[in-house]
């Protein structure tokens, strides 16, 4: 039987409308037989979504609050879709279930996933299709990783006897039978779990968007979307800000071998973006895939006479971050020179004392930090092949007047990364962009 997981993101399931356009393309190919849910999203540009209000309504009763207010507002959410759709389904008793949990003892976690639960068993009762309940079939470990033995063996042995389900998104449970989530957007995980775990041909994540593009459409005017990327591109692309797939939603399918194909639920006759272990040939060689980036980091820079021949050092340098439980972004180096470029956030946790173990650990001769920096990423598979990719990336940025703070690029050469200050991010993006775009087709 040939099988399809379907993924629905919250605006493709934020009213009883949106349900049901989501509900005709799962009706439109029986192999779409596995539907993992989002909590909805928001129906209008100033519109709450219902995680939002759950997450609202957790703080209001753990500060000892009234937050009645705010659980009727999440009752008249579902409430509303439940009539539209003209399902069988008790809600007064599920929100009574939610008012008792605020009372007794509120978990933030729990209380997050109610919004994929309920609209998952709101959409199952509308489809005619079996409810798994996530917490039953995904684990995670006591130390909060998902724990993939156990998960794929029990969501396999489950879903191996149903020719249809609904699975909510965004949770599973720790081994104490506690709801744990993933972070903000996890649902694109779970997805990709039931994907590898039904053995599916596809993944089907479908959005608010026909595919993924080529930059943020915020920065670049009409960027241009992207037909096939890499899974490796695409973890490039969405670890520096692109944000149309959760970035851990990759590993459970690409395990698999399984492609991703992400969907416009308002334009399904669209063919999106597919998400390929390696892109086939009528794509060509493209130079570029795309470019991303984003705010928000700080650059330790650190001189010394001799560096390159003390043994050690970068190991010690490096075990200063790691100690403070910190992972850097990049290291570029020289003979006496080396930098390490962190997010700021968590940098400045840590501040004062990794520069005094710098200054007393390494003894350099020099130690230096500069704030307020971006970083822009320019991503594809084909700069293996073609020359002066660089040399247009520079060239763009010296035209437009940028100063470049740092240069990195990977052994693999699937990217070149640059480090700009961040009163200059975006004009920075735009020009690189209209630098590349001819190598995008």
């Amino acid at each position: 039987m040939h099988t399809i997981t379907v993924k629905f993101g919250g605006t493709s399931l934020a009213s009883a409308s949106q349900i049901r356009k989501a509900a005709e393309i799962i009706r439109s190919d029986p192999a779409r037989r596995f539907v993992v849910a989002s909590a909805p999203g928001k129906r209008t540009k100033d519109d709450i979504k219902v995680t939002d209000l759950l997450y609202r309504c957790y703080n209001e009763a753990t500060d000892g609050n009234d937050f009645s207010a705010t659980l009727e507002k999440i009752r008249g959410r579902f409430q509303d879709i439940i009539t539209e759709l003209e399902v069988d389904f008790d809600l007064d008793s599920e929100i009574e279930k939610l008012r008792e949990h605020l009372k007794t003892a509120p978990n933030a976690d729990y209380m997050a996933s109610r919004g994929e639960y309920l609209n998952s068993k709101i959409i199952a009762a509308f489809l005619g299709f079996p409810f798994v309940d996530a917490a039953e079939v995904v684990r995670f470990r006591a130390d909060g990783k998902l724990d993939e033995a156990y998960t794929f063996r029990t969501l396999s042995a489950r879903l191996i006897a149903m020719d249809q389900a609904v699975i909510p998104g965004f949770y599973g449970a720790l081994p104490d039978g506690t709801v744990k989530t993933f972070s903000r957007g996890g649902s694109d995980v779970t997805g990709a779990i039931v994907a590898r775990a039904s053995v599916s041909e596809i993944y089907e994540n479908w959005t608010d968007v026909s595919g993924m593009l080529s930059a943020d459409p915020r920065i670049v005017d009409s960027p241009r979307v992207i037909d096939y990327i890499t899974y490796t591109e695409l973890r490039e692309l969405s670890y520096m800000g692109a944000s149309v797939l959760h970035e851990d939603a990759v590993f459970p399918v690409r395990k698999a071998g399984i492609p991703i194909n992400i969907r416009n639920t308002n334009r399904p006759d669209d063919p999106g973006t597919m998400i390929v272990a390696s892109l086939p040939a009528s794509v060509g060689r493209r130079v570029i895939t795309g470019i991303a980036g984003k705010k928000g980091f700080s650059s330790i820079h650190i001189e010394k006479s001799m560096m390159n021949s003390e043994v050690g050092f970068v190991a010690k340098l490096l075990k200063i971050f790691a100690s403070c439980g910190l992972s850097f972004e990049h290291c570029p180096s020289g003979i006496d020179t080396i930098s390490v470029v962190i997010n700021t956030d968590s940098f400045n946790a840590h501040r004062e004392e990794i520069l005094h173990r710098i200054r007393t650990d390494l003894e350099p001769d020099v130690v230096s930090v500069e704030d307020n920096l971006a970083l822009i990423a320019v991503v594809g598979q084909g700069m293996v092949y073609s020359k002066g990719t660089a040399a247009r990336v520079f060239s763009a940025l010296y035209e437009a007047d940028v100063n470049i703070r740092m240069i990195d690029q990977g052994s693999s050469e699937l990217n070149i990364i640059v480090s700009v200050e961040e009163r200059d991010f975006e004009h920075a993006l735009r020009s690189i962009y209209a630098a590349m775009e001819g190598l995008m087709k």
